[in-house]
């Protein structure tokens, strides 16, 4: 089981932090010229770089407080974060009809919760 976890909080991690970087920097402007993106148009910029910084946060949650064994309670309260990330995710995409982001979403839904179950 530990293992699994380990892999598990792995990918999540990477994905994670791959969307939050991408989103971080990014201008209103380019978000809405990524058409994976398009469900920002409506929000403030400054929500979606919070969100950014979240799911940065979260990545480097679920892996360093465990790996270095200081505070490892950090690593199933990121992972609790990160499925609440996805459940406003899957709100937001599903309003939207954009039902193949909502799978995805659900995915990462479930990963994050077996993550927060193996660590608590």
């Amino acid at each position: 089981m530990n293992i699994a976890a380990w892999i598990v909080a792995g990918v999540l991690a990477a994905l994670f932090l791959m969307s939050g970087v991408m989103k971080v920097p990014a201008t209103k402007a380019a978000l809405a010229a990524n058409p994976r993106m398009g469900w920002a148009a409506p929000f403030p910029i400054e929500l979606i770089k919070f969100i950014g910084v979240a799911e940065i946060a979260g990545a480097v949650g679920l892996i360093l407080p465990r790996a270095f064994d200081i505070a490892p309670w950090l690593t199933p309260v990121a992972a609790v974060g990160l499925a609440v990330t996805m459940l406003g995710a899957i709100i937001t995409h599903a309003r939207r009809s954009e039902y193949s982001s909502v799978a995805m979403n659900v995915v990462l839904l479930a990963l994050s919760v077996f993550v927060a179950v193996a660590r608590f």
